[in-house]
């Protein structure tokens, strides 16, 4: 990286969230030059505290977002289309109770509106359902006043983070220099024209400039405190609301569907969803003003998830010991100095900062489910920036690196049937790295050490450990827990395998045993914000 300074790049993208992953990708693919940074790891910041839903935002059709919502069901297409190993259908049931805010007259219309701005799509079309249907497909549901139900299909990404990185995976297979731990420090600007930015090397302490005609920030809820290293005053543009969630194991009554329910206490809807074979349980919407690098979830968040969920499942009788571990994000949603935080827009904004700061350029909100489109329309803005013919974008039909092949499920079979790996361990495998899973098999050349889990509960393989560092951009213990191998997201959020991982990386990696040490102690560290289930681990090295 001694060389940057010397290299023009055409665009320099700061933030590595699902957004400017998936920018930096559209910008390579089109040949230009990028240059990608972001102060931590890739998708380690909203893009991991998401509800991991890729969906047309049902809601959003209440508040008028006609747009927003076809643009999101086209999206969600071209998702599963791409994505097929990450983005995966997932079927919801809407329960209609008397005396809800929601109807079914209103309910259905709903229902029928969402159908008919997604008539190109391939999954089923909505059914309502009697009281007693509703009954038999979730059991356990809340029958007291219980009308009927809806049930829909829109999906899920169970790993958000894992399609930003195969985003980030993409842009350097075009081109792309991606540089995690570069924190920016200021922008440099000559003659009022933003001419490429200074920031620090993290993990090296090294200060380094890079040069660019074009700077796009992309750094999610800290687009003010980039703006702010202009040095120069700026208007506000986030105002940023924190969504918590609980995790927790599979329960009394639990449904085998997820279930998009309304709050009693304020009529705000929120989702009951089997994931990672775990549930998640989620999301609260409150204005937020904090630190926005230690965001958890308070007290009275998880009082009221937990409330509401057995108001909604009366057998589930959840109680604080029921919870496996929380997480909570910021939503980088536009500021507005006042009204309700759930009536904020959901829809994204390319800001230009000319003629203030000519060459820069801000994006505001925007979803996870959408960032393919924004980032197409990034891209075709920073093509007029630089005053060249744009290049036709192919994001929505190149495949992302873990889906490269015709036919995804022929090669998942012939992949299980000639891995000879156990069956759990194969499917896993594809779950997690699509087609990526043969480059695992490469990485441990028949090694039987590598071969076997280094995590009992997931039955993750040490080979992983070993790809994460070698192919996929990891630094810390923690990047490969957390956002490669997705160990962190067990049910001991890691902390059962951090030790195993953290022999690996010594025998295979080079590190000693005082990186070692460090790199578990930073992870330890890094979960409390969880507030993980008391879980037994020993000292290194007892």
């Amino acid at each position: 990286m001694s060389d940057i300074k010397t290299q023009h790049f055409d665009l320099i993208v700061i933030g590595a969230g699902i957004n400017g992953a998936g920018i930096a990708r559209d910008a390579a693919m089109r040949g230009l030059k990028v240059l990608l940074l972001d102060k931590g790891d890739i998708a380690c910041g909203t893009t991991s505290w998401s509800t991991r839903l890729i969906h047309g935002g049902l809601r959003y059709l209440e508040h008028g977002e006609i747009g927003l919502v076809r643009e999101s069901l086209k999206e969600r297409e071209r998702l599963l289309r791409i994505a097929p190993h990450l983005v995966k259908p997932l079927s919801l049931l809407i329960p209609i109770y008397k005396m809800g805010g929601r109807g079914p007259y209103t309910v259905r219309a709903g229902m029928i509106a969402y159908d008919l701005l997604s008539l190109d799509k391939s999954l089923k079309r909505h059914r309502m359902l009697s009281r007693e249907e509703s009954l038999r497909r979730v059991p356990g549901l809340n029958d007291e006043d219980l009308r009927g139900a809806a049930i829909y299909q829109d999906a899920q990404v169970e790993y958000a983070e894992r399609l930003a990185l195969e985003n980030v995976l993409s842009a350097r297979q075009h081109g792309a220099l991606v540089l995690t731990y570069a924190r920016v420090d200021r922008l440099i600007i000559e003659d009022g024209n933003v001419r490429g930015v200074e920031f620090t090397d993290l993990r090296a302490h090294i200060l380094q400039t890079a040069r660019t005609p074009v700077v796009v920030n992309v750094s999610g809820p800290w687009v003010d405190a980039v703006l702010a290293s202009a040095g120069r005053p700026v208007e506000r543009l986030i105002g940023g609301t924190k969504g918590s969630h609980i995790i927790v194991e599979k329960f009394s009554g639990a449904p085998e569907v997820a279930l998009y329910v309304e709050a009693k206490e304020d009529g705000r809807p929120f989702f009951i969803i089997p994931w990672n074979d775990l549930y998640l349980i989620g999301t609260t919407d409150l204005v937020y003003t904090g630190d926005l690098d230690h965001v958890e979830a308070s007290e009275a968040e998880v009082d009221y998830l937990l409330r509401e969920t057995n108001r909604v499942i009366p057998s589930a009788r959840l109680q604080r010991d029921s919870i496996l571990y929380t997480y909570s994000g910021v939503r980088p949603l536009p500021y507005l100095s006042e009204g309700d935080a759930g009536s904020i827009t959901r829809r994204h904004f390319i800001h230009d900062h000319a003629p203030a700061l000519p060459g820069f350029i801000s994006i505001v909100g925007g979803k996870l489910t959408t960032y393919r489109n924004l980032s197409e329309q990034a891209v075709n803005f920073v093509f007029k920036k630089l005053k060249r013919k744009s290049v036709q974008c192919l994001t929505d039909q190149k495949r992302l690196p873990g889906a490269e092949t015709e036919d995804f499920e022929t090669f998942s079979r012939r992949f299980e049937q000639g891995s000879g790996l156990h069956a759990a361990t194969a499917a896993r495998l594809l779950r997690v790295y699509g087609t990526r899973a043969d480059e695992i098999l490469e990485h441990a050349a028949g090694n039987a050490e590598l071969l076997a889990p280094f995590s009992t509960e997931t039955g993750a393989i040490g080979a992983e450990v070993v790809f994460s560092f070698r192919d996929e951009l990891a630094e810390t213990l923690t990047d490969c827990l957390m956002r490669r191998t997705m160990v962190g997201l067990n049910r001991a959020v890691g902390l059962d395998a951090s030790e195993a991982a953290a022999s690996i990386a010594m025998r295979y990696l080079g590190w000693d045993e005082s990186r070692a040490e460090r790199e578990l102690e930073e992870y330890r560290q890094y979960v409390r914000r969880f507030h993980p289930r008391p879980w037994t681990f020993r000292p290194t090295g007892a």
